[in-house]
């Protein structure tokens, strides 16, 4: 677990009214079910001193298609992205999910990718469809359990990168993570949950400047700017990916 992070989740914890015991149970419970786990040395050697690409679903994302279809870099997408990219015939290496977003579909990207299953309060009623997913890792937002690691990150889309940075990638470069006050639409996202989900990307894009000068990698966005992260342009990427 990187170092502090559970001051942060307390102040996730008060801020949201989630409860800690609801989610040390549904680690738990993804423990039981995640019977075989995709082992972290090879999710290791995929991603260390590697360039890595973080995908989300914000407004940016559309127009960012074309450029991510053009390179053959190790790909790490939040699950509301997945379709997206699989219409437009881009394959992610590797999907965080907490099965919020297209199970059928996810279940077909483990297939060929892995697929990074995350454990909370909320979601334990969805958690039985790890077990049809090929090649599955848990993780959570409390302490270890069993198989199931904590690696930090709240959403789907930070967590992408606390994953980057936890495995050793050498450059991470930020896609359609835009944190507002735009909602994309690719996140699927009703007007009920409109206020959270805005409240969520507000902490993420807090939990990601709080890395930015802990980790080793070096950082970038191709979205909205970020302290913390080099804003570089699409001109500007092939020299910063390849330098």
């Amino acid at each position: 677990m990187i170092r502090g992070w559970n001051a942060k989740y307390s102040q996730i914890v008060q801020e949201f009214g989630y409860k800690r015991q609801d989610d040390r149970r549904a680690a738990t419970i993804l423990d039981s079910i995640i019977t075989k786990q995709f082992p972290m040395s090879k999710l290791k050697s995929m991603i260390n001193n590697k360039p890595v690409f973080v995908i989300g679903s914000g407004p940016s994302l559309k127009s960012a298609l074309p450029i991510i279809k053009k390179y053959e870099v190790v790909k790490i997408c939040a699950d509301t992205a997945l379709e997206a990219l699989v219409q437009n015939k881009i394959t992610p290496q590797i999907t965080v999910t907490d099965l919020d977003g297209n199970l059928a579909l996810i279940k077909k990207s483990s297939k060929t990718g892995i697929v990074i299953v995350h454990a909370h309060g909320d979601n334990i009623s969805k958690l039985t469809s790890a077990k049809n997913f090929k090649n599955c890792l848990g993780t959570t937002q409390t302490k270890d359990i069993g198989k199931i690691s904590n690696f930090g990150g709240f959403t789907d889309g930070d967590r992408c990168v606390f994953l980057a940075s936890r495995f050793g990638a050498s450059k991470i470069f930020l896609f359609g993570m835009d944190f507002g006050p735009k909602i994309g639409t690719y996140s699927n996202t009703k007007k009920s949950e409109r206020r959270v989900k805005l409240k969520k990307l507000q902490y993420a894009k807090t939990l990601l400047e709080w890395l930015a000068p802990k980790t080793q990698s070096e950082l970038y966005t191709l979205s909205n700017p970020i302290k913390g992260f080099k804003k570089i342009t699409y001109q500007q990427l092939e020299h910063s990916v390849f330098s």
